[in-house]
């Protein structure tokens, strides 16, 4: 049974009763007020204010441009739209990696200035510290693991990570050392669906997968391109559910040709 109508609020609490229960979380990127609403009303249980706002919204190759106060921007859109999901927002790419305590102060200021619910890290063993230090602090943390968009110039390619014994080694460690430090969920991108199940198998906290397979606890994908409004991009794990490109391009097109000829506005649609 759904959890839609039972409770008024997602919190890490529910989100690890459905993993017990066997329940589905749906998560979906958010970036603004409008689309926030709309992701809310329709019953997603979480909502993730992305990094990859650099990319859909701001038109940049990578996450890697997007500042700490253009996140806390997009996350405070999002939240004042948000009745019932759970928003978790990204640490922007240079905000916490090696030191962990500009890692908190980062954390710090998305929750007190944005008012989100909890924040994502990428990283394993390497950001244990500041894990550890954030949720010290009572802010819970989501990690992500596989393919990591912020160390894009490191693996040099946005491919299927972990295929390899020594990687998805160093993974299923990960993911261990996140759920001791305190993680309350771990983001799986681009990995064989079958190191993907197992490892959400031998957790107690939820896995949420991108490119992961459908053995993992849920699942998210970025809402731009799940509607269609990313031109040209389909990758392999993406379900696109309406084409909003054609859509608001014709819609567009319709009003030019409308206000040209001066049918817009009519008699009804003016004072």
């Amino acid at each position: 049974m759904s959890v839609h109508k039972e409770i008024k609020r997602i919190t890490t609490h529910i989100l690890q009763e459905m993993k017990q229960r066997g329940e589905k979380i749906s998560m979906l990127t958010a970036y603004d007020y409008s689309m926030a609403t709309i992701l809310d009303d329709a019953g997603l249980d979480v909502l993730l204010v992305g990094d990859s706002a650099s990319n859909v919204m701001a038109g940049h190759e990578t996450t890697l441009p997007i500042t700490l106060d253009q996140m806390i921007y997009h996350a405070a859109s999002v939240i004042r739209a948000v009745k019932r999901a759970f928003v978790v927002v990204d640490l922007p790419f240079g905000s916490y990696q090696g030191n962990s305590k500009e890692a908190l102060n980062s954390a710090i200021r998305i929750m007190k200035e944005s008012g989100a619910h909890g924040v994502k890290l990428e990283g394993g063993e390497e950001i244990i510290e500041s894990v550890q230090r954030i949720i010290t602090a009572g802010i819970p943390v989501m990690g992500h693991l596989g393919l990591t968009p912020q160390s894009i110039y490191k693996f040099g390619t946005y491919t299927v990570r972990a295929k390899e014994e020594e990687e998805a080694n160093k993974l299923k460690t990960d993911v261990l050392a996140l759920q001791a430090a305190g993680c309350f969920a771990i983001v799986l991108e681009k990995i064989p669906a079958a190191l993907g199940r197992e490892v959400t198998e031998s957790l107690h906290i939820p896995t949420i997968g991108i490119g992961a397979g459908n053995g993992c606890d849920g699942q998210v994908l970025v809402v731009n391109d799940m509607i269609g409004l990313t031109k040209g991009f389909k990758p392999r794990f993406l379900r696109q559910y309406i084409n909003l490109y054609d859509d608001i391009l014709g819609a567009a097109q319709s009003y030019i040709r409308d206000v040209k000829s001066n049918d817009f506005p009519s008699e009804k649609e003016q004072y």
